[in-house]
């Protein structure tokens, strides 16, 4: 069994970090699947797609849900669907989070649940001008 993955993003998000990360690893080694939710969204049928496609995804190992920002409807949605199902949610999908789960792909559910995280704040890295002296 292996997990899938269900990208809930706003419009283009999902399929530009995926096709990216793709690219840069060469290949996509899970099961895994992108859901635009629009701005003029209608959420029960928009729920019906995400469970539909999580549902596909899911070969008895669970699905691991990534979310582009926390609070928002893509993020509503997904933790909507970890009350029906074997899933887990992390919010703030970047390129790093996905490249550290391509990684490591054969992980259960709750180890690429961590990695994911682990990836996504590893990717978040400060670099200050240094002060130049006048």
């Amino acid at each position: 069994m292996s997990i899938g993955i269900l990208l809930v993003t706003h419009p283009g998000i999902g399929d530009m970090l995926l096709k990216n990360a793709s690219e840069l690893l060469g290949s996509c080694p899970l099961r895994i699947r992108c859901l635009d939710i629009p701005l003029d969204n209608d959420r029960e049928q928009l729920m019906r797609l995400a469970r539909d496609a999580a549902r596909a995804l899911d070969d008895g190992g669970g699905v691991l849900i990534l979310t582009d920002a926390f609070g928002a409807t893509p993020s509503n949605i997904a933790c909507e669907l970890t009350r029906e199902m074997q899933a887990n949610v992390v919010s703030g999908l970047n390129l790093p989070m996905l490249i550290r789960i391509f990684n490591y792909s054969s992980d259960d559910l709750a180890a690429l649940t961590h990695k994911a995280a682990e990836g996504g704040m590893r990717g978040i890295q400060v670099s200050r001008a240094e002060e130049r002296a006048t």
